[in-house]
């Protein structure tokens, strides 16, 4: 068995992802937590009002998302699975609370640029050292 090697940028991709969740993770659980700070921030930048159990929500597919993208790294295929699914969850929420279908379909960026550079390399490509 050959030691499984990862490309540069697939690292630094999900490093981006563990980061970027853990921030959305700690935004969205704020929200959930005080819903009154979301309303007046809605108020003031003419945003929909959003059930609090929408950032709820969200705060458990932010969590879910760091955990796909440690599983990325441990070689774990299931982690890739679960950020599609997360995007299309994401999708249906998005379109649930008023956003637009353009922006709620750049949500699909993400998988679409993880898997490109899960596919970046020849002998280190990711995806086929997936488990």
């Amino acid at each position: 068995m050959r030691d499984k090697r990862r490309h540069g940028c697939l690292t630094a991709w999900l490093i981006f992802m563990i980061v970027a969740n853990s921030l959305g993770l700690l935004g969205n659980a704020y929200f959930a937590l005080n819903p009154k700070a979301y309303e007046v921030t809605a108020v003031q930048q003419g945003l929909r009002a959003v059930p609090s159990l929408t950032f709820f929500l969200l705060t458990c597919l932010s969590a879910f998302s760091i955990a796909c993208a440690i599983a990325l790294f441990k070689w774990k295929k299931w982690g890739f699975y679960g950020f599609l699914c997360i995007s299309v969850t994401a999708f249906i929420i998005n379109l649930s609370i008023g956003i637009s279908l353009l922006q709620s379909l750049l949500g699909f960026v993400g998988v679409a640029l993880l898997y490109g550079v899960l596919n970046i390399g020849q002998e280190n490509k990711g995806w086929t050292q997936l488990e």
